[in-house]
């Protein structure tokens, strides 16, 4: 097997993953006060969803975007992650600006701590909101290999 095609096999199980976890929690914007009255079920929801957005994060910054780059002929030796992502940003992939808020994001969560209760109630919503946009940069990805 390609490495790309181990790749994004395990992005797609990051994504299922994600998404049975988001099935498990209520829809809408969390507050402080209704993260006090989660189950214990939809808090262990909500902890998948932020790992596996993580995670997600994580394999496609590492190791897909290089991998995508290179399996369309261009060469990533010795180049910097700064210009593998304006390579992809060329592609139409993904936005630099984006990416830089997602990875912040990432880098919260990694820095979790549970007694900051508002700060990890920001996080879940930041990452709640942009969910749909990793996984359309996970998507046009696929769907880029599939078309080569």
């Amino acid at each position: 097997m390609r490495r790309i095609e181990r790749y994004m096999q395990e992005a797609a199980s990051h994504i299922a993953s994600l998404q049975e976890a988001l099935a498990e929690i209520p829809a809408g914007k969390l507050d402080t006060k209704s993260f006090a009255n989660l189950t214990k079920l939809q808090k262990f929801a909500y902890e998948i969803v932020l790992f596996r957005f993580s995670k997600l994060q994580d394999l496609l910054g590492a190791k897909l975007f290089r991998a995508y780059l290179e399996c369309n002929g261009f060469v990533t030796s010795g180049l910097s992650f700064e210009e593998i992502l304006k390579e992809l940003e060329k592609e139409g992939i993904v936005d630099i600006d984006t990416w830089a808020q997602l990875r912040k994001v990432r880098n919260a969560i990694a820095h979790d701590y549970p007694d900051e209760v508002h700060e990890q109630v920001a996080r879940i919503n930041y990452v709640l909101q942009h969910i749909d946009t990793l996984l359309a940069i996970y998507t046009k990805i696929e769907e880029r290999c599939r078309e080569a």
